[in-house]
């Protein structure tokens, strides 16, 4: 394990695996580096790979009241431990922080962007039912239940009980749980985007990047990737057949490497 200081002075945990040019994986919520480890170890035969554990998790260090900027600083920190750029792999919403990290101006070399989870669709309620979600999270977490507030993220997104019982129960992802305000609600606002809609967002990124998103996920999450590819000035969309929001490494590094090796 290696450390990376941020630009506020936290302590970032990092592991490096494999030789060749270098990637940085980005977890999704309430994930530490653990989660793309099986992913690094695929990776790791042709690039070299940089997993961590973003603030707040794992054994990085944390600095309140976190804020989408300081996730931005900490990726900037690993990719001047990679060499001074790096291309970036992001899942869920690790892929909304690695498209505010090239929003940014991040030195990236080439971009994947997995199931970034924006819903584009026009809802007017789903503000409300977002903000609801909110504050019912950070009541549980004020309280000292980080279970309930795991539980209460994870129901609505159709995940299977037993999977919600196993993950809210998990010591390592209860010692996440504090982490949920800034990602993803933070991570996904409007207001971390400045206003802008991620598909204006995307407009302004012109790093080389690949969204990828499974045949068998959500349809909006379907979406969500082709609008983001097609409003990206070297943007591309792949649908991963059979596949679902979770991809097993050895399926997903061949296509990341075919991109990476490319592009």
């Amino acid at each position: 394990m290696n450390k990376a200081i941020s630009a506020d002075g936290t302590s970032i945990a990092f592991e490096r695996t494999g030789d060749g040019p270098p990637v940085v994986l980005v977890a999704g919520a309430l994930c530490d580096r653990m989660a793309t480890d099986p992913l690094a170890a695929e990776l790791g035969r042709n690039f070299t790979v940089f997993c961590y554990d973003r603030r707040g998790r794992g054994d990085s260090g944390d600095k309140a009241p976190d804020t989408v900027q300081q996730e931005i600083d900490d990726l900037g920190a690993l990719i001047a431990e990679a060499g001074g750029e790096a291309a970036v792999y992001g899942h869920s919403s690790g892929a909304a922080l690695a498209l505010h990290a090239a929003a940014s101006g991040l030195p990236i070399t080439g971009l994947v962007l997995h199931e970034p989870p924006f819903l584009l669709e026009d809802d007017p309620e789903e503000p409300e039912r977002s903000q609801a979600l909110l504050r019912t999270i950070k009541e549980h977490l004020a309280q000292d239940r980080p279970a309930d507030a795991i539980a209460a993220f994870l129901t609505p997104t159709g995940m299977p009980q037993q999977l919600i019982d196993f993950m809210s129960q998990n010591p390592g992802t209860q010692a996440s749980a504090r982490t949920l305000p800034i990602d993803p609600f933070a991570m996904v606002s409007e207001d971390s985007r400045g206003g802008r809609t991620p598909v204006e967002q995307a407009r302004e990124v012109t790093v080389p990047t690949l969204v990828l998103c499974g045949g068998d996920s959500h349809s909006w999450m379907i979406e969500t990737a082709e609008q983001i590819a097609a409003a990206m000035p070297n943007g591309r969309h792949l649908v991963l057949p059979d596949q679902g929001h979770i991809v097993a490494a050895d399926v997903l590094a061949p296509v990341l490497t075919d991109y990476l090796t490319r592009k």
